[in-house]
């Protein structure tokens, strides 16, 4: 596809319309406004609005069509220049070349001549019968003659593929090609030699040497039965092989040569065998030669099975053909069938508009090697004609033509009962340019036709795809046609105007003479392919568009055009006739007679039913009737005169239109009759129409007779009626003219100028100017009359009117001239001039009491009320409004400002200054004007300092705001800091009477009421002393508060110092114990106040407090007794065998503790996992010095474990608690916190006294002298260096003999430190806890017990106070003294020191 000096070059464009919306509601009149420029071109192009966008109606999925296959170089135009013979002697084939518009120069004569030869040449030879003369000498005997033949080679011309489902024919199935004969097999065989040449006619496939008779031939078509053949086959060395092949191998290597990738472009030869029968052998001779001889260059014609030899044919064939081979008889007849129009060959496929749509864009895509939508227009517009003018390349393209919108639906919204438009289809459905609606307007002709011309008045639908093209032709009866792209690439268009249509037509029948003289209509078939360029070299001037998705394309009536698609789209086109056209229809159907073609519809006819009803034709229509009307009566007068003086008198009326149109066409030149007809009583089956009344037969006249439609009379009175439609505007408008000009001095009515308008719409005249200036004076003087009666009902309505429907009083001067000045009466022209005179009569009362200022109020007003009901806008009524408005304005001031009013606010002030700007000037105005600006000048100011004094970082004293405050009173303003000053002194000085109240009570203040004054003495915009000495002792008293927290409170401890000071009420219950405690853990419980049961007003009674305080102890006291009764009957974690119970122990992780590893609380005998709590440290150091006690001595041990359910605080030696009191009584704020370490410590105090009193007894002194004696005897005793391996203690110990219990023998001292040894206490020696444990570990088998004997009377009151003193969030000596004599009484609780022992390296290492 690469250019050349034969590039098609492109015709100018066609004119391009864009109407407007108000053009484009008119579809036929734009086209009548453009025709003039239009018409000049041919075609022309139409951009309707841009949101002008008809939805696509067609049923996509139901939409199925079978397209028409194109072969776009199957009407090239031959050019002959006297003939092949000639042509060659001359040498004159370049010139040929040159007219056929090839380039000069790459041996294109040369070619050309080749393919004339190799494919026209047969054909004019078996079309002139040359090739079926007789001969009886052989051609070709001359050696001479053979040498004039130079071998050449010839491309083969590319064609359609075959369809699959078709075949080589009848001698292909029989036959297949072997192999080519080598040079050696041509030079033994004379023959082959001979026909080593490659003369004129197609090579066809799979032909072969040899006839065969007819039983044979029967039998090829049930199966191969062949007589047996010489193959010659090629071997890979080039060696001929010849094999002799019976039937059966020959089908089974045609089965393998058919299966072959070869291509079957290779001669085969089948040598006869010698056959005994005559007949056979008779039946194999050449019809031209007659001849049997040279049998291996015999053909079997395929179709009527006659023989020749391949030398006797004309031209001579050089080798032998493949595939299907007819003879020139058959040829010739096939030739002589009548030809298949181009375009109009049915495909076998039936598409849907997808699948069409996958195969157009499939095609285009690998045609150019490129995406569709980026393939240029001018690219496939070159190569389309490239491919029309070549001699070698044959491409097929489908086109889904002509398909009819009633069979398979329009692609515009239709309206019909099938379905139900959506209001945006219903508006497309009903517009002009639907292609639908067009051909049916009113100033459309073809709606008055009621045959059925439905290939005209009803769309046709096009699919196309690239190259699919239509040929030159003009439309029916040389109508209009209009088409529409619904989507989809252009549509390429070649138009050449009507003036042209002639010219065109002889260029088409000097360049192809031969096609018109076989089709004198060949350019009404759609079958003619001309490249625009060659018509436009012969004169004939050409436009081209490319019609877009959402344009239309007009063609004028004989304006030729053609096209082709540039890609895939979907295009809609119908032909309609307005009335410019009649004249080009008349035109038309004399052409048609010219050529003896039929017509769609009779001309006459159309006429004739548009003359009949004049009154239903646009009037430009009719004038175009009455003139068509007027020259087909005048030829019908010529035509019947010359029958009559035939001699021809009979007639019979014949209504025409009821005939079938095949019954009433001229047997002559095939036009429709209707005014007329000749026809024969002797030959009824034929009729004539008038111009060719010779021709019907060869009766004799008066066996002939006149069939008529109308008498010569009828048609005169058709044509008045005609002429009255046409004249009938004229009466009309010469009575609208007088009317409307008064040129008889009379006025119309407005009823007689409606009947007018009326007139003019019943009788469809045209939109003319007159009429509109007729629609102009209605609607004006309607609109007078309507204004005239608001204007009187407005003063009838008077206040109650409507408000801005006023006039002033010059609008109302003018109106009355407007209504005198229109051209026709009005009675309300009275009622208009009454009114104005009532203006006019007030006007003058106004004036005068302007005049006379000041005057009353009350007469203003009343003068002003009147004004508004006369429902006009007098001048003076606005300046009597700005004189009461100053009146109300100033009397408004002198209200605000009297000593006895209600204070005004700033905004009111403001509003009074802004009004009196608006109001008349004056100098009562002017004076209350500067009374407000001073006034509010002096209240802003004192506004700002009661602002500054609100917003001040620098807090003033109340002595300074009550100065202020006292001095803003005087202003007669209501002034809102003032006020919101006033009130925060108000506040303050309620505030400093509290503190004043509170610091001389009974009692000290509570610090939450200390710190509820200081929060809000802090939000006063007040400077108070009072406020520093409130804030020193808050700050003091949270001073001692977090003093005590850090004393008593545990790091992260998840209780309050409240909480840890107060008794715990709720100690009997463990699950609340439990919740509580975990609560605290998760920060959800934090209420103080529920503790002793006391609300926050409560807590400020000391004594109160100390009652509280008390019951919480014997509460405390009775709970915990309940719990130790409880969790002692919960089955222990240390039994072999342990039963799942709802009373089982639950550590504080959750979990139950099971197990070695879980101990027991002293207190609350509930147990938990000795990981998951702080355990006690059994020793403080285990290594020997002189004060520490024996190891031995295991009472002394620290094994008292306290959980932290009940150890809830780090428990303070009682000396820390009493210094904490010392600084409380320094504080002039009493804290509940307080009150509750006095109450701790009087308790402690209180168990104190009755410990030293229980240890002071004498049997309590006896067992700690005892202890004592026993803990000097283990530290006199020598320390060995490191501890030996301690055998069992032997039966008779001194110790266990002095204190009657078996003792073993013990070594070593411990000393025990306090009484509660916490992990923090002692650290232990780096490197040396692992030895100090396996230390411990080594004495436990020796710990033996109980070394003193406790009586049940000393032991349970030592056991309840031990209990009290564990409840004491208090360290005292005296609880550990009672604890050692208490473990003393009993044997060593082994599997605490081992779940301890266990425990501490793990608390170590934490």
């Amino acid at each position: 596809m690469e250019p050349g000096s034969d590039d098609f070059l492109p015709p100018p464009e066609c004119p391009v319309f864009e109407p407007s919306w108000a053009e484009f509601r008119d579809p036929l009149g734009y086209i009548a406004k453009i025709r003039p420029i239009a018409e000049k071109s041919g075609i022309c192009k139409i951009r309707p609005p841009a949101d002008w966008q008809p939805p696509f109606a067609v049923e996509v999925d139901n939409f199925r069509f079978t397209p028409r296959i194109q072969r776009l170089n199957e009407l090239e135009i031959v050019v002959e220049e006297g003939g092949y013979e000639a042509i060659c002697k001359d040498r004159r084939w370049a010139r040929v070349a040159q007219r056929l518009n090839y380039p000069p120069g790459k041996n294109i004569g040369s070619l050309l001549r080749s393919h004339y030869e190799r494919i026209v040449y047969p054909y004019e030879m078996y079309q002139s019968g040359a090739n079926l003369v007789q001969c009886n000498t052989r051609p070709f005997d001359n050696e001479e003659k053979d040498k004039e033949y130079k071998p050449h080679s010839i491309p083969l011309r590319q064609s359609v593929q075959p369809s699959k489902f078709n075949s080589y024919g009848r001698r292909a199935k029989r036959l297949q090609p072997d192999p080519e004969p080598t040079e050696e097999d041509i030079e033994k065989n004379p023959e082959l030699k001979k026909l080593q040449i490659y003369g004129a006619g197609p090579k066809m496939m799979g032909l072969g040497l040899m006839a065969k008779d007819k039983t044979l031939r029967k039998k090829d078509k049930e199966g191969p039965e062949c007589p047996p053949t010489v193959v010659v086959k090629e071997e890979l060395g080039g060696d001929v092989k010849v094999e002799s092949t019976s039937p059966k191998t020959f089908l089974e290597s045609k089965e393998e040569l058919s299966h072959s990738p070869e291509p079957c472009t290779k001669m085969t030869m089948r040598l006869r065998r010698n056959h005994s029968n005559a007949q056979f052998i008779e039946s194999y001779v050449c019809r031209m030669c007659s001849r049997g001889d040279e049998d291996d260059k015999l053909l079997l014609c395929d179709g009527c099975d006659d023989n020749y030899h391949i030398f006797c044919l004309l031209p001579p064939l050089p080798e032998i053909p493949k595939g299907v081979w007819r003879c020139p008889k058959c040829v010739m007849a096939e030739c002589k069938r009548p030809p298949e129009a181009f375009g109009f060959e049915q495909a076998t496929r039936e598409y849907t508009l997808q699948s069409f749509g996958e195969m157009a864009d499939s095609f285009k895509a690998d045609y150019f090697n490129m995406p569709v939508h980026m393939v240029p227009t001018e690219l496939v517009e070159k190569e389309f004609w490239r491919l029309v003018n070549s001699i070698e390349e044959d491409v097929t393209v489908e086109y889904g033509a002509d398909i009819h919108s009633k069979e398979f639906g329009s692609g515009f919204p239709v309206s019909d009962s099938k379905r139900h438009l959506t209001p945006e289809e219903e508006e497309y459905a009903t517009s002009g340019w639907n292609l639908n609606v067009m051909p049916v307007l009113e100033q459309s002709v073809l709606c008055h036709i009621n045959a059925d011309i439905s290939g005209m008045k009803v769309p046709w639908l096009y699919v196309g795809m690239v190259f699919s093209a239509f040929c030159w032709h003009i439309e029916d009866h040389w109508s209009y046609s209009i088409n529409y792209l619904h989507w989809g690439e252009p549509k390429t268009w070649y138009g050449v105007p009507s003036l042209a249509a002639e010219h065109l037509e002889e260029v088409m029948k000097k360049l192809t003479p031969e096609l018109f003289d076989s089709q004198p209509d060949l350019l009404h078939q759609l079958v003619t392919l001309m490249n625009p360029n060659t018509l436009m070299s012969h004169g004939v001037p050409v436009v081209r568009t490319n019609q877009c998705a959402g344009e239309f394309v007009i063609t004028f009536p004989r304006a030729y055009h053609s096209g082709f698609n540039q890609g895939y789209n979907f295009a809609e086109a119908v032909n309609f006739c307005t009335a410019d056209w009649l004249p080009a229809g008349r035109q038309c159907i004399e052409h048609y007679r010219r050529l003896r073609r039929y017509c769609v519809f009779s001309h006459e006819e159309l006429i004739c039913k548009m003359a009949a009803c004049p009154e239903k034709l646009d009037l430009n229509l009719a004038a175009a009737v009455h003139k068509e009307m007027f020259i087909m009566v005048q030829e019908e007068r010529r035509l019947r005169k010359a029958l009559l003086e035939k001699g021809i008198t009979e007639a019979e009326r014949e209504a025409f239109e009821l005939l079938p149109d095949d019954e009433r066409q001229c047997i002559k030149c095939k036009t429709t009759c209707f005014l007329s007809a000749l026809a024969c009583y002797d030959c009824p089956d034929g009729l004539v129409c008038l111009s060719h009344i010779n021709d019907l037969c060869k009766c004799s006249s008066s066996r002939q007779y006149l069939r008529y439609r109308y008498t010569l009379d009828e048609l005169p009175a058709m044509l008045h009626k005609l002429k009255v439609r046409a004249e009938s505007f004229d009466t009309w408008a010469n009575k609208v003219r007088v009317a409307l000009e008064v040129e008889d001095g009379r006025k119309r009515s407005l009823e007689e100028l409606r009947a007018l308008e009326s007139e003019a719409r019943e009788r469809r005249f045209p939109n003319s100017e007159l009429l509109q200036q007729l629609k102009n004076c209605l609607s004006e003087a309607e609109a007078c009359v309507s204004r005239a009666l608001g204007l009187v009902s407005g003063q009838e309505a008077g206040p109650h009117r409507v408000a801005g429907l006023q006039m002033t009083l010059t609008e109302l001067r003018a109106f009355l001239d407007q209504m005198n000045n229109l051209p026709c009466a009005m009675h309300q022209i009275g009622d208009v001039k009454g009114v104005l005179e009532q203006v006019e009569a007030y006007q003058a009362e106004a004036r005068e009491a302007l005049a006379s200022l000041p005057s009353s109020p009350g007469l203003l007003q009343s003068l002003l009320e009147r004004g508004r009901q006369l429902g006009v806008e007098v001048p003076e009524a606005q300046q009597l409004q700005r004189q009461v408005e100053q009146a109300r304005w100033l009397d408004e001031v002198k209200r605000t400002l009297a000593p006895s009013a209600r204070r005004g606010t700033l905004a009111v002030m403001r509003g009074l200054l802004v009004a009196g700007a608006s109001v008349a000037p004056s100098p009562a105005v002017d004076k209350a004007q500067a009374e407000l600006q001073e006034l509010l000048t002096i209240a802003e100011r004192w506004e700002e300092k009661a602002h500054l004094c609100l917003e001040a970082r620098q807090k003033h004293p109340p002595a300074t705001l009550e100065a202020i405050i006292r001095e803003a009173e005087n202003i007669p303003v209501h002034l809102p800091n003032i006020q919101a000053l006033k009130e925060a002194l108000a506040k303050a000085r309620a505030w400093i009477a509290d503190v004043d109240e509170i610091q001389n009570g009974d009692h000290y203040p509570c610090l939450d009421d200390l710190e509820g004054l200081v929060a809000v003495g802090r939000d006063l915009p007040v400077g108070l002393e009072e406020l520093r000495q409130l804030e020193l002792q808050v700050l003091t008293a949270h001073s001692w508060r977090e003093k005590a927290s850090k004393t008593f409170l545990k790091k992260n401890s998840c209780y309050t110092l409240l909480e840890v000071l107060c008794p715990c009420a709720d100690a009997g219950s463990d699950s609340t114990k439990r919740s509580r405690w975990m609560e605290k853990e998760l920060g959800l419980y934090k209420s103080d106040t529920e503790l002793l049961g006391l609300s926050a007003q409560d807590l400020r009674d000391p004594g109160s407090v100390i009652v509280a305080f008390k019951e919480g102890e014997q509460k405390e006291k009775e709970g915990i007794l309940q719990l130790r009764r409880t969790n002692s009957a919960k089955p222990s974690p240390l039994a072999s065998s342990t039963t799942a119970s709802s009373t089982t122990s639950v550590c504080v992780c959750g979990q139950v503790p099971a197990g070695a590893g879980a101990l027991q609380c002293d207190l609350c005998q509930d147990w938990f996992h000795g990981r998951c709590v702080s355990v006690p440290r059994l020793l403080s150091s285990p290594r020997p010095n002189p004060t520490s006690s024996p190891l031995l001595a295991w009472w002394e041990w620290d094994t008292k474990f306290l959980c932290p359910l009940c150890m809830r605080s780090r428990r303070p030696r009682l000396e820390t608690i009493l210094a904490l009191l010392v600084a409380l009584q320094r504080l002039p704020v009493r804290l509940p916190e307080g009150e509750a370490l006095q109450c701790l410590t009087e308790r402690a105090i209180s168990w104190q006294g009755r410990a030293r009193q229980a240890l002071a007894s004498e049997d309590v002194t006896a067992l700690l002298g005892r202890l004592a004696e026993l803990r000097q005897r283990l530290q006199a005793e020598p320390r060995p260096e490191e501890p030996p391996n301690y055998p069992a203690a032997p039966a008779s110990d001194p110790l266990r003999e002095g204190s009657g219990k078996d003792m073993p023998k013990v070594q070593g001292l411990l000393e025990n430190g306090d009484s509660v040894t916490s992990p923090e206490k002692v650290a232990p020696e780096e490197g040396s806890g692992k030895r100090d444990l396996e230390l411990l570990s080594s004495l436990l088998p020796q710990l033996t017990g109980p070394v003193l004997e406790l009586p049940e009377a000393t032991r349970a009151p030592l056991e309840e106070l031990m209990m009290e003193g564990d409840l004491l969030e208090v360290t005292l000596d005296e609880n550990h003294s009672i604890w050692q004599l208490l473990q003393a009484g009993q044997p060593p609780d082994l599997e605490r020191i081992r779940t301890l022992l266990e425990v501490m390296p793990l608390m170590n290492g934490d």
